[in-house]
């Protein structure tokens, strides 16, 4: 039987990390064509904020946040190589990192302006726990915002075992929440499957106010190939949620 890696420690698997670096970062990336534009308009102005970036990986949002005027920024990440890889980025800057999984973590009460999440949560199995705890975090008015794979995906995993580029999604098992194990990159990696009423109850459950729900569709400015453009106005890949923590 093949290893099943829970949480950040796939990235520790040196083959893994390599292939995912080279996948972050191509130039077709829809982290970066899609995700992350809509993150950053709802992020909006972060000067003088004391952040807490939870999965920060290479702490690459954490460089952004401080060049756009954040006064801290501590990133909390579970892979000992990713942790590496964050502390040679923030080298020349203010920025912290602590080896810590989200679940470990212990958030001290009423510290941090705001709390983002690139990526990372659809990992975590206990999501009520982790917003019970984000909200504990953040001061009185602070902000939560995050993104995750769009349940969409994360319902069935069945399109990921054909090779090549996908032009069909299969959409199964909706409304059966909990442990999916996703074929990524030659692993078996355990993910987290919600509907979107999931979270948003669960967000409220917790206390917040949700300012925002955003499923960032593509952008044609941003694309120089116009194929993979209309490939990925197919289905959404993400799904992001802004937040706040009410005076």
């Amino acid at each position: 039987m093949r290893t099943e890696y829970r949480g950040s420690t796939v990235y520790d698997n040196e083959e893994f990390f390599k292939k995912y670096i080279d996948r972050r970062y191509r130039n077709d990336s829809p982290n970066i064509l899609i995700e992350k534009p809509v993150l950053f308009e709802l992020l909006e102005d972060v000067y003088d904020y004391d952040i807490l970036d939870l999965g920060c990986g290479d702490a690459s949002l954490g460089i952004d946040l401080l060049k756009n005027g954040a006064k801290s920024y501590l990133g909390i990440e579970g892979s000992k190589k990713m942790v590496q890889n964050a502390i040679l980025n923030l080298e020349n800057s203010s920025g912290k990192i602590e080896h810590s999984t989200m679940e470990e973590y212990a958030f001290p009460e009423s510290t941090f302006d705001l709390v983002v999440s690139q990526l990372a949560i659809h990992y975590i199995e206990d999501f009520s726990k982790l917003s019970q705890n984000v909200y504990k975090t953040l001061k009185f008015g602070g902000r939560f915002i995050f993104s995750v794979q769009h349940p969409l995906l994360t319902s069935s995993f069945e399109s990921m075992t054909k090779n090549g580029k996908r032009n069909n999604w299969i959409v199964d098992d909706y409304f059966k929440t909990g442990k999916r194990v996703e074929p990524w990159i030659g692993e078996q990696v355990v993910k987290y499957h919600r509907t979107i009423d999931e979270y948003f109850s669960t967000l409220q459950e917790a206390g917040f106010v949700i300012n925002k729900i955003r499923e960032p569709m593509p952008q044609k400015q941003h694309f120089t190939d116009e194929e993979e453009y209309n490939r990925r106005l197919r289905i959404p890949l993400f799904l992001l949620f802004a937040c706040t923590k009410p005076l």
